[in-house]
């Protein structure tokens, strides 16, 4: 959408409604809460020609109100809160729904000039309206300060801010509600992944959010959209487990031909669990359920898949997954090394793993080794040769 900048500072009519049309529609089509914050912040900024314009919306379980968009000079994304029950400007309008335009702030006891005073900012006028939903609930409140030619605010502010705040409410309802289904879909693939890994790892959480992280980061070559998704999948790339019986899962010695083959059963058992899923995250975990012991030459399974026929998700998964369990104490093994895990996946480019991710592991390695650095680990295994902490391990 086209920004308008006019030279003296002043928007004309048309393009006051050439800026209404572009706000309606760009709120319209975004879902994600802050970049819609900051959507608006930024267009009433421009519409009304002011040096500040903060969004406060209200946190029912803390009673408070917070923002993490203000635009002007210093207050940049920073998070502000107040009490909702507070006497300042702010909490009156968001409790009572009402407007409150302020000529002079600073000569008005409801005025705080509590972020002024964190910030190289003076508010000379205020204007704050209630942000409302289509049934007339207070959602927050907006606040803009500070008209460019110094003047105090008149009722055609009022009257475009009370028109974009209704124009605003839904969308921002909307994408609220949205933010609230993501991360119920992420606290619940979590959780799944913790039923997974629980059973035979002592230290759950460390192990996922390691390997979230790890993922994240080799995928970040990818767009952001993508590298999101595949660090919110990878939890889920053990969930077969919940499959196999204790005498497998838990035996801390070498498994039998036989009871290996049991255990390999369990990328077919996540593939199941997570087979027609619909959402994109979870078909990015079905992949990686499946194909995350399928190795770069061919040699790994279920499938035997070979170089790029294994989905990029696996290929990601598979570098982080095996060099968490290397460097990760277990019943049957000692812990590794950061540096000796690091070498044997590099012995590995062209092997079990694909070299392109693996040389995108080189380049986030000294990333990987700050985040390992407080891990306490036991002593290495005497060898990087070695088989690697993975299903096989029991099989050697």
């Amino acid at each position: 959408m086209q920004s308008f900048r006019p030279e003296n500072g002043k928007l004309s009519a048309e393009e006051k409604l050439n800026l209404l049309v572009e706000f309606g529609a760009r709120i319209s089509c975004e879902l994600r809460l802050d970049k819609l914050l900051d959507i608006i912040a930024q267009q009433i900024t421009k519409m009304l020609d002011v040096g500040r314009c903060t969004i406060y919306l209200k946190d029912v379980e803390k009673n408070e109100l917070w923002s993490k968009i203000a635009q002007g000079r210093g207050l940049e994304h920073t998070e502000i809160r107040v009490p909702l029950n507070g006497s300042g400007v702010i909490s009156i309008v968001a409790r009572t729904g009402e407007t409150i335009n302020l000529p002079n702030a600073y000569e008005d006891p409801r005025f705080s000039m509590d972020v002024d005073m964190v910030t190289d900012f003076r508010t000379h006028s205020m204007l704050a309206i209630p942000l409302k939903n289509n049934s007339g609930k207070v959602l927050g409140v907006f606040q803009v300060a500070n008209k460019a030619d110094a003047t105090a605010f008149d009722k055609k502010d009022e009257g475009i801010l009370l028109l974009l705040a209704t124009l605003a409410g839904s969308a921002i309802e909307i994408a609220k509600l949205y933010q609230d289904v993501h991360v119920a879909q992420l606290e619940t693939i979590y959780r799944l992944a913790v039923t997974a890994e629980y059973r035979d790892q002592q230290d759950t959480r460390a192990h996922l959010k390691n390997i979230s992280i790890i993922s994240y980061l080799l995928a970040l070559g990818m767009n952001k959209k993508d590298s999101e998704l595949i660090k919110n999948a990878s939890p889920l790339h053990d969930i077969g487990k919940v499959a196999l019986a204790d005498n497998i899962l838990l035996k801390p010695g070498k498994l039998t031909p036989e009871e290996f083959e049991i255990m390999k059963s369990h990328t077919v058992y996540g593939g199941r669990i997570l087979e027609g899923a619909h959402s994109k995250v979870l078909k990015i975990a079905h992949k990686m359920a499946c194909y995350h012991h399928e190795k770069w030459n061919g040699s790994g399974y279920p499938k035997g898949l070979k170089g790029e026929d294994i989905p990029i998700e696996a290929r990601i998964i598979t570098v982080a997954d095996v060099f968490d369990a290397l460097c990760a104490f277990r019943m049957y093994k000692k812990a590794w090394k950061t540096d000796d895990a690091y070498a044997y996946i590099l012995g590995e480019s062209g092997k079990s793993f694909d070299p392109h991710v693996v040389a995108a592991f080189k380049k986030i390695y000294p990333s990987v080794r700050k985040l390992y650095a407080n891990i306490s680990v036991n002593q290495p295994q005497p060898q990087t040769s070695d088989v690697p902490v993975t299903d096989e391990k029991k099989n050697s």
